[in-house]
């Protein structure tokens, strides 16, 4: 009895511990799936106010801490999920191919939308510290939507990150020199990113091999008629159907009848094709795993052959892919900038000489940003301009007039939308 009774005790100790301290071995999905049940049911008017009206450069009313507290609860969990120290798995099943629906990944961008306008409200009223641990839950976020290796999923954490790095950039001079340094810390701390090039192989699996299976699968179904083979095959490829990059919205003829054309009008022909893929996917994980400077001349190579194959899979399945590494590379630079910012701000000159630009070999450059006659902050330049523009990222320090912090148009003015009370 005595056993048992010491038995009980240390069960009872361990369990009292883990929901004093929280859980730290509970998949993170989870905990993102409740998450995303507690965000509040907004009107349309509501939701219009918050997320598509201009707030910046001005004091926020009362109205818009009530609506960014609904989401108290969404954030509870969110922030909860950063402390996992299990890797984030989705649950997503992916056998069914290009129809496989990742409704999750909309709500993960939505979260960092929130979490800028959260860090807005909690810096007007001097909470740094909430500010901070909402950029950071999401920023987590952002790097665990990218864990199934799908495309989409890595460029949605691309644009969580872009909006990340620009609400720090925003609300710069809201920031004590120490909750900075706090700040770009734990940005570092984050998990590993997801890259483009790691989505490869699953790409590959979800849409070329996966059709080639459901083919090989409806031949041994159907031996001798390949007619109901073919019938089959084309309503699978209208899964795959869709514009090509630069095309009308309705491109004529379809995919369907390309590649009808070009296997002859057999399944074999159909699954020749697609096999004849293969070639081009190791080409390409070879493209990506260039760094700037060869990766845009092996790119341009690479495209030009894309666009001139007479197997019309090849084009449709690898267009898009062209504009995706630069968009990789630019959030890298704007990541750094966030550091060599906080740098610059502790050190001056000689933090800032610390951080060197991914793609410069060398510091940022770094310049004062005069708006409307006002020195309002500072920005650094990346020598990367693999988008056609140089990468640039403005540093407010002063409250003012709101304008655009980055992209090829960084430093242009808002308009200001007035905020109803």
């Amino acid at each position: 009895m005595k056993l048992i009774g010491l038995s009980l005790l240390i069960v009872t100790s361990t369990a009292a511990v883990a929901i004093a301290e929280g859980r730290t071995d509970i998949n993170p999905a989870m905990h993102y799936y409740r998450a995303f049940t507690l965000a509040p049911d907004l009107s349309q008017a509501d939701r219009d106010y918050l997320f598509n009206t201009e707030s910046r450069g001005q004091k926020l009313p009362e109205r818009f801490g009530e609506l960014v507290g609904r989401y108290d609860n969404q954030f509870k969990l969110v922030r909860q999920a950063a402390q996992a120290a299990v890797p984030c798995d989705w649950g997503v099943d992916m056998t069914a191919g290009p129809a496989t629906m990742l409704p999750h990944l909309a709500r993960c961008k939505a979260v960092a939308q929130t979490a800028r306008l959260r860090a807005m409200w909690d810096l007007q009223n001097g909470r740094q510290e909430d500010a901070i641990e909402d950029l950071v839950a999401a920023l987590t976020l952002a790097r665990n939507s990218s864990r199934d290796g799908i495309l989409i999923s890595a460029l949605v954490q691309i644009a969580m990150e872009n909006i990340l790095c620009s609400a720090v950039a925003e609300n710069f001079y809201q920031f004590s020199p120490e909750n900075l340094k706090q700040l770009a810390d734990r940005f570092d701390a984050a998990p590993l990113r997801g890259t483009v090039a790691a989505c490869i192989p699953m790409e590959k699996a979800c849409f070329s091999d996966w059709l080639i299976n459901k083919i090989e699968q409806l031949q041994k179904d159907n031996p001798g008629n390949d007619n109901k083979v073919m019938a089959a095959s084309r309503e699978l490829v209208a899964g795959f159907d869709g514009p090509e990059e630069g095309q009308p919205t309705q491109p004529k003829p379809s995919l369907w009848e390309k590649v009808n054309r070009a296997a002859g009008g057999t399944s074999d022909g159909v699954l020749k094709l697609l096999r004849e893929e293969d070639p081009f996917f190791q080409r390409m994980a070879e493209t990506m795993a260039l760094p700037p400077g060869q990766y845009e001349d092996q790119m341009k190579q690479f495209m030009t052959e894309i666009r001139k194959s007479s197997n019309p899979l090849v084009p449709h399945m690898f267009s898009a892919w062209e504009k995706c590494q630069p968009k990789e590379f630019a959030v890298l630079v704007e990541l750094a900038m966030v550091r060599a910012a906080v740098e610059y701000k502790l050190q001056g000159t000689a933090g800032l000489q610390r951080v060197a630009d991914p793609y410069g070999q060398r510091p940022f450059t770094l310049e004062r940003f005069v708006s409307q006659g006002v020195d309002r902050g500072f920005k650094l330049k990346s020598a990367y301009e693999g988008r056609g523009f140089p990468e640039v990222l403005i540093f407010v320090e002063k409250d003012g007039p709101p304008f655009r912090v980055n992209w090829k148009n960084a430093g242009e003015p808002i308009q200001s939308t007035p905020t109803a009370k």
